[in-house]
């Protein structure tokens, strides 16, 4: 997991964990994954290293994924990972999660989409999908759906306002870009930043939504995870130098550290849930445990694992575990997750208790 700048044959390390599909469940937020789900379930294999410039046919690397008992290998075409590290991706841009009755209803429509376009709106509920009941599938079977196989091809939704008429429409598939740092400012004097992934120039995103904040609350809720060195810094906009992570990569033990000249004055809480994975695990352990930040919410996956691409002579990435991190202080989240200092109780609102929580820092004059 070296501080990578993309793409490098064989060289850079990366965390595009993601997992949407995989992070729903836990989270119970879902929307149209911006990385890639796993293949197959194990640990790694030990020959990930010589792989780059190897010729393989997308069937041998198929293969060798599956063969890996990698449980988050992934072979990807180079635009699907010029895609995912860029944080976009094919679909209608909507997100949908579950209600309290059991149904299928519209989380969040992205500006500009072609759900947006024809006029859905969080909220509606979402009742058939190519005229199949939607409640009735699972909700990793929706998002697939909605996803499709290709840009370009349609989907017909039938949804329903509350009170209102079920309406049919029939959305085409495009190449979105995800929106993947939200700021607003729910309270005087605090600025919200909601991180979704680390795909490439997040982290100068979340640098500019926080400039000249005086109290901040991070969202990593529903984090798939994304590019090591994006999250890494990330946490050196609120650190002053020192680590961040160790990871051992084939017996090696390295170190991943902050930049110096981080902001370590302004108050701090990071919100997590079951859907924070990887790189963003790895972000809320490093604040957790250099007691830079409260952490609030729900305990985080637990994904522990960094993977190397490997860019195949045909120009797609074969992506492999090369390792384990733990945080500074020696934890390794892989299959327990972080714990939050400040658990949601049944009933709570995280977003709210991050709020109280945060008053009970202050704010930065």
């Amino acid at each position: 997991m070296a501080v990578a700048e993309r793409v490098r044959q064989g060289a850079t390390l990366s965390a595009v964990f993601g997992v949407v599909l995989l992070v729903g469940a836990a989270a119970g937020a879902w929307g149209e994954p911006p990385v890639p789900a796993p293949r197959v379930t194990g640990t790694a294999g030990a020959w990930h290293g010589d792989l780059a410039g190897a010729d393989l046919s997308p069937l041998q690397a198929d293969q060798l994924v599956g063969a890996s008992g990698d449980r988050w290998a992934a072979h990807l075409s180079p635009e699907e990972y010029e895609d995912f590290t860029d944080g976009r991706y094919q679909g209608v841009g909507l997100s949908v999660g579950r209600t309290g009755d059991g149904g299928t209803a519209v989380s969040e429509v992205l500006p500009g989409g072609p759900a947006a376009a024809a006029g859905i709106a969080a909220g509606d509920r979402l009742l058939h999908i190519d005229g199949t009941a939607a409640d009735q599938l699972p909700v990793t079977e929706v998002v697939a759906r909605l996803r499709g196989r290709q840009a370009g091809s349609t989907v017909a939704l039938a949804v329903q306002r509350t009170g209102g008429p079920v309406r049919d429409v029939v959305l085409r598939r495009t190449e979105l870009a995800a929106r993947e740092v939200v700021a607003d400012q729910p309270a005087p004097g605090v600025t919200r930043v909601a991180v979704r992934a680390f795909t490439s120039g997040v982290s100068g995103q979340v640098r500019d939504a926080v400039r000249g904040a005086r109290s901040v609350v991070l969202d990593l809720r529903g984090n798939s995870g994304g590019l090591v060195e994006e999250a890494v810094a990330t946490a050196s906009l609120f650190l002053d130098g020192g680590p961040v992570a160790t990871y051992q990569e084939h017996g090696e033990e390295r170190e991943l550290s902050a930049a110096p000249g981080g902001d370590t004055a302004t108050p701090l809480v990071v919100l997590v849930d079951g859907g924070t994975m990887s790189a963003a695990e790895l972000l809320a352990g490093a604040l957790q445990d250099r007691c830079r930040a409260v952490l609030v919410g729900a305990r985080t996956f637990g994904k522990g694992a960094v993977q190397q691409p490997s860019r195949l002579a045909d120009g797609s990435v074969l992506e492999l575990t090369v390792g384990r991190y733990t945080t500074p202080s020696g934890r390794s989240p892989d299959g327990v997750g972080l714990l939050p200092d400040v658990p949601a109780q049944p009933g709570d609102d995280p977003a709210d208790l991050g709020l109280r929580v945060l008053a009970g820092l202050g704010t930065r004059g």
